[in-house]
């Protein structure tokens, strides 16, 4: 709920959970082998059909993105719309490669921007999402309000006993998601000399699933999290503030010693697709909504059990006057 080079974080390149209810879901495993972008949507492509395909990213909030748009998509302009599960690098290669034509939740991810954004020119910009994403680290609100001086990275420490579990050994623990995940939590703790031991939940869903028992036994916890999240409505959380971000900070990896930035979310579309894909094109550029429309639409799916394209028709039921004006004219 995706990690720049930064970041989302920053990029989040999360594990792939099964997404139900989206159609043709093609889950692409591995770590950016170029030969992923081969196994396309078996609908991309196909001379005269009036088709989109979608790359849908792992975590929900992403997958709220998709199932709106392929909902009214399908049925106000009727295409027929196919979504592709990849990570996030390897998703920038399919859709330079016309492998999918469209990304609408990317959190920034400079090298590829700057190789086929602007060099290659095979993908262009598609606008904003109209939603502003953050990684963090958390604690439990119940935690912070016991002991307010958790919030400020300096007093980590002090915590790490508390913050022990079996998988961190004799440090505190600093829960994340996937390994593939692209994070600089590893060499935050490193820089910032702090006893934590960064342990992985395995998967978006698997870190919610911990988070949500720590928060019913009412066990302290620190975690990598992000906004917007619907999570938050279920267990209050409170960020801990890590030294301020500043431009650059994050350049090199290794020597990361600053806090995640705050990174408005980005659309990206094929480039002959941003050029002749029509009404969907068109479409797909005016897609914009808030944070709050998405933490709406992704609570359905990930907390209310509906399935994406349950959850997408009971919001564009309560909102047209949003998604109207996404309508090519």
């Amino acid at each position: 709920m995706r990690t720049k080079t930064t970041a989302k974080p920053m990029l989040r390149t999360r594990m792939l959970p099964a997404v139900a209810g989206v159609s043709a879901l093609l889950v692409l495993t591995g770590c950016g082998a170029a030969d992923m972008t081969k196994q396309a949507s078996p609908f991309a492509g196909v001379q005269g059909a009036k088709t989109v395909t979608l790359s849908v990213q792992s975590w929900v909030g992403a997958q709220a993105n998709v199932a709106v748009a392929q909902y009214l998509l399908e049925r106000e302009l009727g295409y027929r719309v196919d979504t592709v599960q990849v990570d996030e690098v390897p998703a920038w290669d399919a859709l330079s490669q016309g492998r999918i034509d469209a990304i609408l939740e990317d959190w920034g991810h400079p090298d590829e921007e700057q190789r086929y954004v602007k060099d290659k020119k095979t993908i262009a910009p598609g606008g904003d999402l109209g939603v502003t994403g953050h990684i963090g680290w958390f604690v439990p609100t119940y935690f912070a309000k016991q002991h307010p001086d958790v919030t400020n990275w300096k007093n980590l420490n002090k915590y790490a006993d508390q913050l022990r579990t079996a998988e961190s050994g004799s440090k505190g623990q600093l829960l994340d998601g996937s390994p593939s995940y692209v994070t600089n939590d590893k060499a935050l703790v490193a820089n910032l000399d702090l006893d934590y031991q960064v342990v992985f939940a395995g998967s978006e869903a698997a870190q919610i699933t911990q988070i949500r028992q720590f928060a019913k036994e009412k066990k302290p916890f620190l975690t990598y999290w992000y906004t917007p999240q619907w999570l938050f409505e279920k267990v209050p959380m409170t960020e801990v503030k890590l030294p301020a971000y500043k431009e650059g900070c994050d350049a090199d990896p290794k020597k990361v010693a600053c806090a995640y930035p705050h990174t408005p979310l980005q659309k990206y579309l094929n480039a002959d697709f941003a050029r002749g894909g029509g009404e969907a094109a068109a479409f797909l550029k005016n897609f914009k909504w808030t944070t709050e429309d998405q933490n709406e639409v992704s609570l359905m799916i990930a907390d209310q059990k509906l399935t994406p394209e349950e959850a997408a028709k009971k919001w564009v039921a309560g909102h047209e006057s949003t998604w109207r004006a996404w309508l090519p004219k």
